[in-house]
């Protein structure tokens, strides 16, 4: 679309679609069929945060794979991969080399940083904070509400979980809020 910034050497893939805004550092690839800087439709009764997006912004030598889908309004580190058919919803923040795998859903307000490893069918839910150097294993699940109702009460308990610098977690573990 128009209005997108390309640096030199940027590669992008067969039906790619790349929305208005958005900002592809130096040498940045772009699989096949992925969507960046797409704009969230939110449900009516959604508790995601509305409102006006920035551009996505992706740093020089990163790689959005195959059918993955970045929204706007989230950043992606220089040297990151994100995987085939991951999502990295709006508000994020992904540090420079991390690799977040296949099928992996990045939920909004989320900060990964740097070094990171996320393989494949993680679920890395709203409001968590990844510190540097984490690894999750696959199937690995986290959650964020307390509550599980619909209560007002649960908006102000609704957090993610906060993976310290350095962790590992194996294989289909579920991080409870």
């Amino acid at each position: 679309e128009d209005g997108v910034v390309l640096g030199a050497d940027v590669e992008i893939g067969p039906y790619a679609v790349v929305r208005a805004g958005t900002v592809l550092g130096g040498g940045v690839t772009v699989g096949e069929h992925a969507v960046l800087g797409k704009r969230p439709k939110l449900g009516a009764r959604s508790t995601a945060k509305a409102g006006a997006l920035g551009p996505l912004e992706v740093g020089a030598g990163a790689t959005i794979s195959t059918h993955a889908v970045v929204y706007a309004g989230t950043a992606i580190g220089e040297g990151a991969i994100i995987g085939d058919q991951a999502f990295v919803r709006e508000r994020c923040r992904v540090g420079a080399r991390t690799v977040i795998g296949r099928g992996v859903p990045v939920e909004n307000d989320t900060v990964i940083g740097e070094g990171c490893r996320i393989q494949s069918q993680s679920y890395i839910t709203a409001k968590c904070l990844l510190e540097d150097d984490v690894f999750i294993a696959p199937c690995v699940v986290t959650t964020n509400d307390n509550l599980m109702g619909r209560t007002e009460r649960r908006h102000a308990l609704t957090k993610g979980a906060v993976i310290r610098r350095g962790a590992r977690l194996g294989g289909a573990v579920v991080l409870c809020p």
